[in-house]
């Protein structure tokens, strides 16, 4: 055990002393975390012998994933939002239905091992996109701020949306011909979606309510100041899972919100989630690099890769092309929004939970899983910087 926590520790030391010029680098953080874990790991020297669980792996995962939603969504520009909602609405209500359409119906084409609802279930598993593995994007002020602030509500919210829809589909699979499945289908998603924006939202507004009140009584000392944000963030995921929601629309709701409500001061108030986001994102990488790409590497075959390739590709870039007709962008913008769909975080949650229900082709569907995150890490990672620059370079 002290093995294991000695080289993280001495590895978050080291990178964060070099991180800030890393980041200026084509390589992003992601490559080099995942490659860490699988040099230290089984599959490379086996220094790292880290015997973590699929629960511990989901909830590093969660939490990691909820801090990234809370502090992109509370650092949004809520004025360019409004000016540009429609782009961010037509990926989610055009784009990702089409995505799950099109997913689904390639993975009837490439696998013939798995039921139409496993098949179903992968489309769900790998439609949502990563805002921590988008974040080299996001914040890149070569891409136009309403292409970023539209990327960055696209994957605050539409990990959020297929939470219910991957419940709904694994509950057919435990009760194969049970009635009332639209009656289910409805309370899932009125109670994911309602409860999550509810919780996110009512515990936000005490939160920085109390915050003020205790500022201005001089109660709040500088050391415990940076404390209540990430405290915050996950109370909202957490409290949400707890009475039935989406743990994730609440973090990200919770954050639009407090981005709104502490607007003068929120940028100095989020440094300390930030930088818990960026440890725990750093720690996920470093364990599916050592743990979870060893587990699943004897299952990838070359559908698996096929599927994988063309689930960052053609899944993902022509349903946003179409979706985004007669927005008035440019060919290569709607390109460059249909391939920054990176694949991680959310991902990985989903391929937890369907391991832990045990379907006949769970070890297909999360080494697919793993395999399309592991060439989204490599292939966003290493394309964000010179794509975006390109664009600015035509603008």
């Amino acid at each position: 055990m002290y093995e294991n926590m000695t080289i993280l520790a001495l590895f978050v030391f080291v990178y964060s002393l070099v991180g800030g010029r890393l980041a200026r680098s084509p390589i992003s953080g992601a490559i080099i975390f995942t490659a860490f874990g699988l040099a230290l790991g089984p599959l490379g020297f086996g220094f790292l012998k880290l015997n973590t669980g699929t629960e511990q792996i989901r909830l590093l995962a969660e939490l990691t994933l909820a801090l990234v939603l809370f502090t992109d969504a509370a650092n949004t520009n809520l004025g360019v939002l409004r000016t540009h909602a429609s782009l961010p609405a037509r990926l989610l209500l055009i784009g990702l239905p089409l995505t799950l359409l099109l997913g689904f119906g390639v993975g009837v084409l490439v696998f013939d091992g798995l039921t139409l609802l496993e098949l179903a279930i992968l489309a769900t598993m790998l439609a949502p996109t990563d805002a921590a593995l988008g974040k080299a994007v996001v914040t890149n002020k070569s891409v136009p701020v309403s292409m970023r602030e539209g990327l960055n509500q696209e994957s605050g919210l539409n990990d959020g949306i297929c939470v219910p829809v991957l419940l709904l589909l694994l509950a057919a699979a435990a009760h194969p011909g049970a009635q009332g499945v639209s009656r289910m289908a409805l309370d899932l998603v009125a109670g994911q979606i309602g409860v999550g924006v509810a919780v996110g939202l009512a515990l936000t507004v005490v939160a920085v309510w109390l915050f003020k009140q205790f500022n201005q009584l001089g109660w709040i000392s500088d050391s415990w100041r940076q404390l209540p944000v990430p405290a915050l963030a996950v109370a909202c995921f957490a409290s949400a899972q707890w009475l039935g929601g989406s743990g994730f629309i609440a973090a990200f709701s919770g954050g639009l919100l407090f981005g709104w409500l502490a607007r003068a001061r929120k940028h100095t108030l989020l440094l300390a989630a930030e930088g818990t986001g960026d440890t725990l994102a750093l720690i996920t990488w470093v364990v599916f690099g050592a743990v979870v790409i060893a587990r699943a590497a004897d299952y990838i075959t070359w559908p698996i890769v096929l599927y994988a390739a063309l689930s960052l590709t053609l899944v993902r870039m022509l349903p946003v092309f179409l979706a985004l007709a007669g927005l008035g962008l440019r060919t290569r913008e709607k390109l460059f929004i249909g391939w920054f769909g990176p694949r991680g975080m959310a991902s990985i949650v989903f391929g937890v939970i369907v391991l832990d229900a045990h379907l006949p082709g769970g070890a297909t569907l999360v080494a697919t899983v793993v395999c399309t995150i592991l060439l989204s890490i490599v292939a966003h990672g290493l394309s964000a910087g010179p794509l975006a620059a390109a664009l600015k370079r035509k603008s």
